[in-house]
């Protein structure tokens, strides 16, 4: 019986030695170093998770109306009442929507977290906006980067008959527009890459956008030459507050009217966002 009960007491022994050598591993390797290792940055990679996109999506769709329905959520959503039911509810409690003649609008507590930073930003950055639309008359944006898209905060149109005309609180890919292309080129590596193997499945196609994108990052500025519309050209630069990339600045045309001057126009945009970058670091806006 005392070999027999030694031999498991030998195993936990060596059990325990092993995990403790593990654990002295781990508390000695910096956070860059589980980075470094393939699932480490693998689990650092931002994942969609359902119920999220679901509450995102039903406030982002108040946002966009006067008041949407339950029905007209459902529809969006492709879900069922009941569970659609409980989210909007839930967000009516909390004070993210509320009620009004049958249908939901964003509630008080969305614009007490709101108010605070991008009316300030947005604020700050008409002056240049304006600049640059008397200089070049062309459409002038301010875009914020948010989770896998960009999000214009701020939009200045030309007076020309023909132009373009940028959708306001509206979410557009970070790929191939010229203001997601800086927030990818300011990302860190691994949400980066992410985001092109779920967004750009060819992978010769990949390797392009991650040299564009490297270039983007050295030069400070980025273009969109008829990628997304084949009549619409455009140039974008970062904004950034304590070293963080907080929205971005952009002048988009007509192709026809644009193109020649596109390097004229990417300079002007350049040196704006570097202005206001500038800014927001004397005043601390936009910096938490």
């Amino acid at each position: 019986m005392a070999g027999h009960d030694g031999a498991p007491t030998e195993r936990a022994a060596r059990e325990r030695a092993a995990g403790e050598r593990a654990a002295r591993d781990q508390a000695s390797q910096t956070p860059q170093d589980q980075l470094a290792k393939g699932e480490g940055a693998k689990e650092q990679t931002p994942k969609e998770h359902r119920t999220v996109t679901r509450v995102t999506t039903i406030l982002e769709t108040a946002a966009a109306s006067d008041g949407v329905r339950l029905a007209a959520l459902c529809a969006v959503l492709d879900a069922p009442k009941s569970s659609v039911h409980g989210l909007v509810q839930g967000l009516v409690a909390t004070g993210y929507l509320t009620e009004r003649s049958g249908g939901y609008v964003l509630g008080p507590a969305a614009g007490a977290l709101l108010a605070a930073v991008r009316p300030a930003l947005a604020d700050l950055a008409r002056p240049a906006m304006e600049r640059l639309r008397r200089q070049f008359d062309e459409t002038v944006m301010l875009g914020e980067p948010v989770g896998d898209s960009i999000v214009y905060v701020r939009v200045l149109e030309s007076s020309q008959v023909i132009r373009y005309s940028a959708p306001l609180r509206t979410r557009r890919p970070l790929y191939p527009t010229s203001t997601g292309k800086v927030a990818l080129a300011h990302r860190d590596t691994a949400r980066r890459n992410a985001y092109l193997r779920a967004h750009v499945p060819d992978e010769s196609r990949r390797a392009r956008a991650r040299e564009e994108l490297a270039a983007v990052a050295a030069e400070g500025v980025a273009f969109n030459r008829g990628e997304t519309l084949p009549d619409v050209s455009a140039t974008a630069a970062g904004v950034f507050a304590g070293g963080r990339l907080v929205a971005c600045l952009a002048v988009a045309g007509p192709t026809p009217r644009t193109a020649a001057r596109l390097d004229t126009i990417a300079d002007a945009v350049r040196a704006a966002a570097a202005e206001l970058s500038d800014e927001l670091s004397r005043t601390g806006g936009a910096a938490d």
